[in-house]
């Protein structure tokens, strides 16, 4: 069984302790401190935006803590401190209605963190308006979503504990969309051009469910998404597809269910490599990053990346799937200098 411990700090000290329950908002203002937390959890009533949290990690024992947040969002990975031992960690977190997938639940109102990790501790946590954060938008699908139940977790779910404070993701991904019905909805793009903002990154990754789309449609429909975030003044990142699990016999996936290749021929991962160069946009091509790393790891390994094992599903991954798939986005974003230099965090 996990063991929760929050440090004992006095109130010389931070100036707060740690209540049993989530403090109220004081005279209209939201208490942005440790009183917001019990020993598991945190709830800060804030309106949504962006914010900045500080935390302060370590008790008196040693301790393992991460952070996760909202709906099942990774914000920090985990971090091992010593007996005694106090470590400062920051991100920037997202907050909105509805909270996880555009099209689904509302979620609960505010900011909502879960301490983790094999020996969580606390010491002291701050939570602060964030007034210079950069977004990384996410436009996708199931793949990239965030995904509300376990055991699912899609790969930009993953994405936030691998940037450090002044960087948010705003993971706009939902489940079953295309290139079509994501450009339909007032929901999905019809909300997401309108927050963007100058220097803003939007990583695309749309065809898992463009099943029935011809060649035209899904080379124009992507050519309109970038359009779109240059008008803004955004950044537009083109994402290849990440492969499906779908192994010949020979142990390569050089075929067209794992390399998303529709039912019309379409070859969605070329059709997207071939916009980003036209366009001039960069590009990750996930698609020959994951099909290199499933090869490797081969038919049983490659199992637990995806939710063969609990669901027989060879297309959505597993939280560590996509924990490891977010890590090659990093890298990305890193080798392409996407994203300002320290920023992303590589420890």
């Amino acid at each position: 069984m996990r063991r929760f411990t929050v440090a004992a700090l006095t109130a010389a000290t931070l100036g707060t302790v740690l209540s049993a329950a989530p403090a109220q908002a004081h005279q209209g203002r939201p208490a942005l401190g440790l009183e917001n937390c019990t020993a598991t959890a945190c709830h800060f009533d804030v309106a949504p935006g962006t914010y900045d949290v500080t935390v302060l990690l370590g008790g008196e024992s040693a301790a393992s803590t991460s952070v996760t947040g909202e709906t099942r969002r990774s914000l920090l990975p985990e971090t091992a401190t010593a007996a005694g031992e106090r470590v400062a960690r920051g991100f920037t977190v997202n907050v909105r209605t509805p909270e996880g997938e555009p099209t689904g639940a509302e979620g609960t109102p505010g900011l909502d963190l879960v301490l983790g990790g094999s020996a969580p501790a606390l010491a002291d946590i701050r939570v602060t308006p964030a007034k210079h954060a950069r977004q990384i938008f996410l436009v996708g699908d199931s793949t990239v979503c965030d995904q509300p139940g376990d055991p699912y977790s899609g790969w930009g779910q993953q994405l936030p504990q691998y940037l450090r404070k002044g960087v948010s993701v705003a993971n706009y991904a939902d489940s079953g969309e295309s290139t079509v019905s994501y450009l339909a909805s007032p929901q999905l793009w019809g909300t997401v051009q309108p927050l963007i903002r100058r220097g803003d990154l939007v990583l695309i990754q749309l065809a898992h469910n463009d099943k029935q789309t011809d060649e035209a449609t899904y080379r124009a429909n992507l050519e309109t998404l970038v359009a779109g975030v240059r008008e803004k003044g955004g950044k537009p990142v083109l994402v290849t597809p990440i492969v499906r699990r779908w192994f010949n016999a020979d142990g390569t996936l050089n075929n067209n269910t794992a390399l998303l290749v529709n039912g019309l021929g379409v070859d969605h991962p070329a059709v997207t490599r071939s916009v980003a160069a036209d366009k001039g946009v960069p590009l990750i091509d996930l698609t020959a990053k994951t099909k290199a790393l499933v090869e490797s790891l081969g038919v049983e390994a490659s199992k637990s990346v995806y939710l063969y094992n609990e669901k027989r599903d060879n297309t959505h991954t597993s939280v560590h799937g996509a924990t490891v798939y977010a890590g090659l986005v990093r890298e990305e974003l890193i080798a392409q200098r996407l994203v300002p230099e320290g920023k992303v965090r590589v420890e």
